[in-house]
């Protein structure tokens, strides 16, 4: 016998799914109760642990509370201590990180970090347990000392770095040491209704660019003399004597621009011979390894001009050029979403919901804009010619077909970029990508994307290598190999330029030592090769 079933319908235009949802745990809630009643379980009240990430610095505790920072080279860590002091803080930078703080790194940090934490955490406590070997108290020192580092989202150790210092710190007994994060996106933020320790504004932003780029600018004259100075030492002396002159200026709010200038004449006055072959090598990678002068990357920059290399360094000033392009980057993307891009749940400081996306996109212009007209100034000043900062749109074009723009996990897209541009325009002879072991975002990039880049330009001398704090012997053999045959190529290039004009090599030499100008350390040729005797070789002979 069939019988008929009734089915019901459903306005599918009239669910509600949040209402439904609703519904659903209002009867897990009730099944829930039902059952802890049955089996005669009592509901407790649990209190989480939290990290309490104390960072309260107010005004009033400016004059007793010394502010401690590091990361950069010693020139632009001497140049933030005087800024900062000029502006009436009390700061003191820490000496760069070298194998004990390595040690102490690895003692009190998390297992399994990269090397730039290690050195860097290490790098704190190694300096707090100094104040407490010269007799300070650790309540003195947690009470009178705070430390300041740079953070910025992303996997890496930017993205948890407090939580790594917190943590040291407090295995090593220093709980309660406050660490101020300064964002690089959105300064600092401090849950207290008074006058903050830190007056972040568009001063304290300024004094940073300024001290930031007279370091770069010093740090490239530094690497573009040395390697070719004639007089073994001189370079140094008077970058040194430069370097606390600056200071000076910055600490005592005078004699800035004075300063800059006699630090010009100096470096123009050294005696230079660039008729000496050398092969220029650039160093990329991670942000730390491939800027720290000490033992996180093997002392790598002096181990070179030991070698008999010219040093490329990549200039700090040039990862805010990459934020801004970030901004603008993202901004184009979401202006195509117009007023329905809130930025999700936990919002984005890029969303255009109720914002004029142009005004944005003209202040993002506007801050490009001032900080290479400010970096043109001070160049000018100290001498540095024919330098250009990186065009980062041009870096990101060339580099779109191999590493998409929208990776931006450490360098992201620019170590390809840079290593493309290397090779196609002959802006060094060889590239050398430092980068800390276990580091996903440039171990993906050196020893994934760059393999690829390095086959369909089979002329580029690329070496990637990671730190580890030890196994330096192995680094620098690694590196000596590929040098001799940068060395080869730097010569192959020179003696090209030569036979093509007609010119044995000798009579380069005696062209360019009866010219007097080309003996003064600050002289640059155009560009025209790999290597700075091949610029001049072009200028003398052709």
């Amino acid at each position: 016998m069939n019988s008929e079933r009734k089915i019901s319908t459903v306005d599918v235009t009239q669910f509600d799914p949040n209402v439904y949802l609703k519904s659903v745990d209002a009867q897990l809630e009730t099944f829930e109760s039902q059952e802890r009643e049955r089996l005669g379980i009592q509901q407790v009240e649990t209190e989480h642990w939290l990290d309490k990430n104390p960072t309260e610095f107010t005004a009033e505790q400016r004059t007793n509370t010394t502010i401690l920072h590091a990361g950069l080279t010693m020139a632009h860590d001497l140049f933030l201590q005087s800024a900062f002091r000029g502006m009436g803080y009390k700061v003191e930078s820490m000496d760069v990180p070298d194998n004990k703080a390595l040690q102490f790194g690895r003692e009190f940090g998390n297992r399994g970090q990269c090397n730039p934490t290690y050195f860097t955490v290490g790098n704190l406590i190694k300096k707090l347990k100094q104040l407490e070997a010269s007799g300070l108290t650790k309540k003195e020192i947690v009470e009178k000392y705070i430390f300041t580092t740079v953070g910025s989202c992303g996997p890496c150790r930017f993205g948890t770095y407090v939580t790594e210092y917190r943590k040291a710190l407090r295995d090593s007994g220093f709980e309660g040491f406050r660490v101020l994060l300064v964002q690089q996106s959105a300064g600092i933020k401090q849950a207290t209704g008074q006058e903050l320790g830190l007056k972040i504004d568009t001063v304290f932003f300024l004094t940073m660019v300024k001290a930031v780029m007279v370091g770069d600018i010093l740090n490239a004259l530094g690497y573009r003399i040395r390697p070719y100075e004639i007089h073994p030492g001189q370079t140094q002396e008077t970058i040194e004597r430069a370097k606390q002159r600056i200071a000076k200026a910055f600490e005592c709010n005078k004699g800035f621009y004075s300063a800059l200038l006699k630090t010009r004449k100096e470096l123009a006055a050294i005696p230079v011979d660039r008729t000496q072959v050398k092969p220029k090598v650039a160093i990329i990678g991670e942000f730390w390894a491939m800027t720290t002068e000490g033992d996180g990357n093997y002392k790598m920059q002096a181990f070179l001009e030991k070698e008999g290399a010219e040093v490329d360094i990549q200039l700090a000033i040039a990862w805010p050029l990459y934020l801004l392009w970030g901004a603008k980057y993202d901004t184009r993307e979401r202006m195509r979403l117009k007023n329905v891009d809130a930025g999700g749940k936990s919002g984005s400081k890029f969303a255009l919901e109720n914002v004029n996306a142009r005004k944005r996109m003209a202040m993002l212009y506007l801050g490009e804009k001032v900080i290479r007209t400010l970096f043109f100034l001070y160049s000018r000043l100290l001498g540095l010619k024919d330098y250009h900062l990186p065009d980062m749109d041009k870096i990101a074009e060339i580099s779109h077909k191999y590493y998409d723009n929208n990776l931006r996990g450490g360098e992201g897209h620019m170590e390809v970029g840079k290593l493309i541009q290397n090779v196609m325009h002959q802006k060094a002879t060889m590239t050398l990508s430092i980068k800390p072991f276990g580091c996903m975002p440039s171990s993906a990039v050196s020893d994934g994307v760059q393999s690829l880049i390095t086959e369909l330009h089979p002329n580029a001398i690329f070496l990637p290598i990671e730190t580890s704090g030890d196994g330096a012997v192995n680094v620098y053999s690694r590196v000596q190999m590929q040098l001799f045959k940068a060395k080869q190529s730097a010569q192959k290039e020179v003696e090209d330029v030569l036979k093509k004009a007609g010119c044995t090599y000798e009579d380069f030499r005696i062209k360019v030592q009866t010219a007097k100008k080309f003996a003064s350390g600050l002289y640059k040729s155009r560009h025209k090769g790999a290597c700075t005797t091949t610029d001049l070789a072009y200028e003398v002979v052709s």
